[in-house]
Formats: C-alpha cells, sequence, structure tokens
C-alpha cells in the first residue's frame, strides 16, 4: 500500500494518476484487510486531493462489484435508481416515483445504507422502514420481492460488506470520497438500466467514461436535487444520456408542463417521519397547498422516467399516467403489494 501512496500523495505538483491495474492492487489490498486505516484514510485524502481518474474510479467500481454479493436469480430488466447514500434534506420524491414505476409494470431496484458524510442527510432506509417496508433482505427474498411486486430495496453493505468495513473511517474522515460514486455503482440486482445524479458538469464528465465497461444498456444521469436522481420543479435541469460513443444532453423544464413551483427552504431539513406522510398523503391521492410542490415533483419525474425508459412516446403522457395513478390511489396499493412480497419464504 505504502508505494501506491507515494505516488497519489506527492502533493499538488508531483501526484500522479495509477492506471486501472494498480488502482486495482490498492482496491484488492483494502478489501483484503491487508491495508491499516491510516492508510486507506491517507489514500481517500490524497485521491480526493488530487481528483482521481475515471480509470481510477473504475477499478474501485469493479473490485468492490466483484466482492459484492448479487441478486442473481432476477429474471426481467430492472431500472437501478441510485439516490446518493449520504441522504437528503429535501424531499425524497424518488420513493413514490419509483413506487408507481412499478405499478406501472416498470421493474425498479432502490438500495442505500445508513447515512453517510458529509452531509448526514435523511437515509432512504429510513423512510421506507416508517413506510413499512424491509429494508434488510436477503438475495432470494429480493429476488422474490422484485418478482412479485416489481420493486425492492437492498441495504448494501449487507451485500458488500468490505464496503461496510469502511464506513467507520469515513464517518471520521467526514468528507466525500470516490466511495460515495462507488457505492451507487456496484450493481447489486444486474440492472441494464440506470439513473443517477451528479452535482455538476465535472463529475458528470469524470463518471461518463466508465459506463463503457459496465454492464448497463441505458444510461442517465440528471443534476437532481442535492446531487440525486430526483429532479427539481423550480429550475430546469441537464439530462446526459451516455451511451459507448457520446454523451448528449438535453435540458427538461417543469414548467413546460404545468408543474413549476416555488424552491423548497434550503434551511429545512424534512425529518424521515415527515417525508414518510407526505410519501403516503401523495400514494393516497390527496392533494393541498401544502403538498403542491411535491406533488409536481414526483409528477414530473415520473413522467420523465416513462419517456426515457420507453414506456410512454413523450414526457406530457406520462406525466398523465402518474396523475391517474396517484388520483386512483394505485400507489397506495403498490406499496402493500411491496410489504405483502416480504413476507418471509
Amino acid at each position: 500500500m505504502q508505494q501506491w501512496l507515494k505516488e497519489v500523495a506527492r502533493g499538488k505538483r508531483g501526484s500522479k494518476d495509477l492506471d486501472y491495474q494498480q488502482t486495482t492492487e490498492v482496491a484488492q489490498t483494502i478489501i483484503n484487510g491487508d491495508a491499516t486505516d491510516a492508510q486507506i484514510a491517507a489514500y481517500l485524502i490524497a485521491l480526493r486531493l488530487k481528483t482521481e481518474s475515471p480509470e481510477e474510479l473504475l477499478a474501485f467500481v469493479h473490485a468492490f462489484g466483484d466482492n459484492s454479493e448479487k441478486i442473481d436469480s432476477i429474471q426481467q430488466p430492472i431500472i437501478d435508481l441510485a439516490s446518493p447514500y449520504n441522504g437528503r434534506n429535501t424531499f425524497a420524491g424518488s420513493i413514490p416515483t419509483a413506487i408507481l414505476m412499478a405499478e406501472y409494470g416498470l421493474p425498479v431496484f432502490l438500495h442505500g445504507s445508513d447515512a453517510l458524510p458529509p452531509k448526514y442527510g435523511i437515509a432512504m432506509n429510513e423512510i421506507l422502514s416508517l413506510l413499512g417496508v424491509e429494508i434488510s433482505q436477503n438475495a432470494p427474498r429480493l429476488a422474490k420481492t422484485i418478482t412479485e411486486a416489481g420493486i425492492a430495496f437492498a441495504s448494501t453493505e449487507e451485500f458488500c460488506t468490505s464496503l461496510g468495513r469502511l464506513r467507520k473511517i469515513r464517518e471520521e474522515l467526514g468528507v466525500r470520497t470516490l466511495l460515495n460514486t462507488v457505492e451507487k455503482l456496484l450493481n447489486l440486482a444486474n440492472a441494464d438500466s440506470i439513473m443517477m445524479g451528479a452535482y455538476h458538469r465535472t463529475a458528470i464528465n469524470k463518471i461518463a467514461p466508465i459506463f463503457k465497461r459496465l454492464s448497463y444498456k441505458n444510461v442517465y444521469v440528471v443534476q437532481g436535487m442535492e446531487g440525486s436522481e430526483d429532479l427539481p420543479v423550480h429550475r430546469n435541469s441537464f439530462i446526459f444520456k451516455i451511451t459507448d460513443n457520446e454523451m448528449e444532453s438535453f435540458i427538461v423544464n417543469p414548467g413546460e408542463y404545468g408543474l413549476t413551483a416555488p424552491e423548497m427552504e434550503k434551511d429545512i431539513k424534512l425529518s424521515a417521519r415527515v417525508q414518510s406522510d407526505i410519501t403516503m398523503a401523495l400514494l393516497s391521492g390527496e392533494q393541498s397547498k401544502f403538498l403542491q410542490t411535491y406533488y409536481n415533483q414526483v409528477l414530473f419525474n415520473t413522467g420523465i422516467r416513462y419517456h426515457l425508459f420507453g414506456a410512454v412516446p413523450s414526457v406530457g403522457e406520462g406525466i398523465e399516467i402518474a396523475k391517474e395513478q396517484l388520483k386512483a390511489q394505485k400507489g397506495l396499493r403498490q406499496l402493500e403489494k411491496w410489504k405483502a412480497s416480504q413476507q418471509k419464504m
């Protein structure tokens, strides 16, 4: 480990990128327990200061992915919705959106862990638990859940224990590292499609090249709320479609569909209980002035995903379908179906 630290931790002018094979050796040293906590922390911080190259990021994704238990018995195409593991302060609209997608016949896979640095926001598993969803299931039960309900959530550190062992170090460092991206790309369910978020174009440019050597067929990266895959309704957003040969981008505008709403207060952190209550109200077909922004957010994101993943020819049609789903309480019934499918085998 020391030989690689000497390369990446030389300082602003002296540090250099390691190649894919060298970085794979670093990752394996960490995974195998041959690196000390001090060495791991030094490497993660040195890489943060240098900024990791796409090859270095890819090596870590492959190494930790190969060291993860996969859910191999799923027999249908899956859409991976990769939310940030450091949690959210704003409403996690991806949860009701994912439930609506499953109800409409688009199987989705969610994953996460307890909240991590630097944000320590509200983690997805906290909200799902309050909704009555079992957040700790083994691979056979997850496969059963996806087959029966078209949706599942995996506690990632149960499937990638080597990542779980790094939690203490990450908490003590308190800053973002490349692991914040790696954990979103482990592809535990062998999904052929993914939608993930990124904060800015620089990060997207860094991530885009690695998809050429990952197994996803359909890749969308968005500049969503708090770096998530959840698009806001107070502004326009970029969506990037990444293929083997190129990255193309386009702008989506909530105002085009009459869904523009004021930006929520950034200083107000919505608790897991408040978020679960909002989710239940929306899925139950409730509409009120208080719910309007969240309602618009769910409609906008659901309609876009229906269009991007081929369920409907236009975003507008997808939004109309989502409206009908909420009005008819189809999302609420889908949530109950999800919970019923989690009964022990």
